[in-house]
């Protein structure tokens, strides 16, 4: 699978950084300050690359792998910017069994993008989720607001079509 993780250029402007150095200047002396500029930043960016670590690392003196581990830590905080669209597969039990692991998979492979991952024209991620409480409806995918449930994997071309149509 070629990783379109790293064809995604950062496109962060100077009204964000003013932003970010603005929130770490305001908290950077108070304890615990990490997790409150990282979900600033992430607020900001919309997602924490290197580059926007790097900001904050250097105007904090907080050593890049420290906050790298705090952003790889929490799911709340992605390394990788969202598509447009966000395609999210339910692979809960319900769901698993029912097919959406092959789902899931033709995604992977109709995109060219693994999990947690955004295609290059930004147009699209897709992320795993575990039950979102509609498992009458299993397998069960969302694109954004739009939930696709009793799915097979035929119909993952008629749902990605809908979207760049």
């Amino acid at each position: 699978m070629n990783s379109a993780k790293a064809t995604v250029p950062f496109k962060g402007t100077k009204e964000q950084e003013a932003q970010l150095l603005e929130i770490i200047a305001e908290k950077k002396d108070t304890q615990g300050a990490l997790m409150p500029i990282l979900q600033k930043a992430q607020e900001i960016y919309g997602y924490l690359p290197i580059e926007v670590q790097k900001i904050i690392s250097d105007n904090t003196g907080i050593p890049m792998e420290k906050i790298y581990g705090v952003v790889t830590f929490y799911a709340q905080f992605s390394l990788y910017p969202k598509g447009e669209y966000t395609i999210s597969v339910c692979l809960g039990t319900a769901c698993y069994v029912k097919g959406s692991g092959d789902i899931y998979d033709k995604l992977q492979e109709k995109l060219g993008i693994s999990g947690g991952e955004c295609t290059a024209d930004g147009k699209f991620s897709l992320e795993a989720c575990r039950c979102i409480g509609a498992c009458g409806l299993a397998p069960v995918l969302t694109v954004n607001e739009d939930v696709y449930g009793r799915l097979t994997v035929d119909d993952v071309d008629r749902i990605i079509e809908k979207y760049t149509a």
